[in-house]
Protein backbone atom coordinates (compact mmCIF):
# COMPACT_ATOMS: atom_id res chain seq x y z
CA UNK A 1 0.00 0.00 0.00
CA UNK A 2 1.27 3.45 -0.55
CA UNK A 3 1.56 5.85 2.14
CA UNK A 4 1.33 9.48 1.97
CA UNK A 5 5.19 10.46 2.65
CA UNK A 6 4.19 13.36 4.49
CA UNK A 7 2.57 10.79 7.36
CA UNK A 8 6.24 9.40 7.17
CA UNK A 9 9.06 12.70 7.16
CA UNK A 10 8.22 13.61 10.89
CA UNK A 11 8.56 9.88 12.06
CA UNK A 12 11.80 8.55 10.13
CA UNK A 13 14.35 9.94 13.09
CA UNK A 14 11.91 7.98 15.73
CA UNK A 15 12.06 5.08 13.23
CA UNK A 16 16.06 4.99 12.75
CA UNK A 17 16.61 5.30 16.56
CA UNK A 18 14.34 2.55 17.42
CA UNK A 19 16.22 0.34 15.16
CA UNK A 20 19.89 1.44 15.92
CA UNK A 21 18.41 0.58 19.98
CA UNK A 22 18.06 -2.84 18.92
CA UNK A 23 21.35 -2.78 17.81
CA UNK A 24 24.22 -1.34 15.35
CA UNK A 25 23.13 -1.32 11.59
CA UNK A 26 24.73 0.24 8.55
CA UNK A 27 22.57 2.31 6.56
CA UNK A 28 21.34 -0.05 3.66
CA UNK A 29 20.61 -2.84 6.82
CA UNK A 30 18.31 -0.12 7.99
CA UNK A 31 16.79 0.12 4.94
CA UNK A 32 16.09 -3.42 4.30
CA UNK A 33 14.87 -3.76 8.36
CA UNK A 34 12.35 -1.01 7.81
CA UNK A 35 10.95 -1.98 4.29
CA UNK A 36 10.33 -5.77 5.40
CA UNK A 37 9.45 -4.60 9.18
CA UNK A 38 6.16 -2.08 7.23
CA UNK A 39 5.83 -4.60 4.83
CA UNK A 40 7.19 -2.08 2.06
CA UNK A 41 5.79 0.63 3.50
CA UNK A 42 8.54 2.43 4.74
CA UNK A 43 10.57 2.41 1.53
CA UNK A 44 13.55 4.80 2.70
CA UNK A 45 15.98 6.23 -0.01
CA UNK A 46 19.78 6.33 0.94
CA UNK A 47 19.12 10.30 -0.44
CA UNK A 48 17.02 10.53 2.87
CA UNK A 49 18.66 8.32 5.10
CA UNK A 50 21.99 9.38 5.16
CA UNK A 51 21.51 13.02 5.72
CA UNK A 52 19.16 11.65 8.27
CA UNK A 53 22.32 9.69 10.09
CA UNK A 54 24.77 12.32 9.81
CA UNK A 55 21.93 15.17 11.30
CA UNK A 56 21.92 12.35 14.15
CA UNK A 57 25.57 11.90 14.50
CA UNK A 58 25.78 15.73 14.70
CA UNK A 59 23.10 16.14 17.33
CA UNK A 60 24.99 13.76 19.77
CA UNK A 61 22.09 10.77 19.11
CA UNK A 62 24.40 8.30 17.08
CA UNK A 63 27.86 7.34 17.04
CA UNK A 64 29.33 5.83 13.91
CA UNK A 65 32.69 3.24 13.26
CA UNK A 66 33.73 1.59 10.83
CA UNK A 67 33.34 -2.47 10.48
CA UNK A 68 33.85 -5.31 7.80
CA UNK A 69 30.91 -7.62 7.08
CA UNK A 70 30.47 -9.37 3.78
CA UNK A 71 34.30 -8.32 3.01
CA UNK A 72 33.33 -5.36 2.56
CA UNK A 73 34.04 -2.10 5.36
CA UNK A 74 30.97 -0.57 6.15
CA UNK A 75 29.52 2.03 8.93
CA UNK A 76 27.91 0.89 11.36
CA UNK A 77 25.55 3.70 13.16
CA UNK A 78 25.22 3.38 17.16
CA UNK A 79 23.20 4.68 19.13
CA UNK A 80 24.32 7.04 22.45
CA UNK A 81 22.67 7.95 25.55
CA UNK A 82 21.56 11.06 24.41
CA UNK A 83 20.13 8.92 21.58
CA UNK A 84 18.24 6.77 23.83
CA UNK A 85 17.04 9.84 25.67
CA UNK A 86 15.67 11.29 22.66
CA UNK A 87 14.03 7.76 21.59
CA UNK A 88 12.04 7.68 24.89
CA UNK A 89 11.27 11.56 24.44
CA UNK A 90 9.77 10.51 20.68
CA UNK A 91 7.86 7.69 21.44
CA UNK A 92 6.36 9.32 24.34
CA UNK A 93 5.13 12.00 21.79
CA UNK A 94 4.27 9.45 19.35
CA UNK A 95 1.99 7.51 21.31
CA UNK A 96 0.47 10.63 22.39
CA UNK A 97 -0.17 11.66 18.74
CA UNK A 98 -1.35 8.46 17.85
CA UNK A 99 -3.84 7.92 20.57
CA UNK A 100 -5.43 11.52 19.79
CA UNK A 101 -5.65 10.16 16.19
CA UNK A 102 -7.14 7.54 17.72
CA UNK A 103 -9.99 9.89 19.77
CA UNK A 104 -10.69 11.59 16.25
CA UNK A 105 -11.26 8.89 14.11
CA UNK A 106 -12.85 6.87 16.25
CA UNK A 107 -10.88 3.74 16.33
CA UNK A 108 -8.53 2.11 18.51
CA UNK A 109 -4.70 2.25 18.33
CA UNK A 110 -2.94 -1.32 18.65
CA UNK A 111 0.41 -0.76 20.11
CA UNK A 112 0.00 2.67 21.62
CA UNK A 113 0.86 2.77 25.62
Amino acid sequence: MSVDKSLLSGSTSLLILKLLSEKDMYGYEMIDTLDKRSENVFELKAGTLYPLLHSLVSQGYLTVYEDEAGGKMRKYYHITKEGQKALNQKEHEWNEYARAMARVLGGAVYGAV
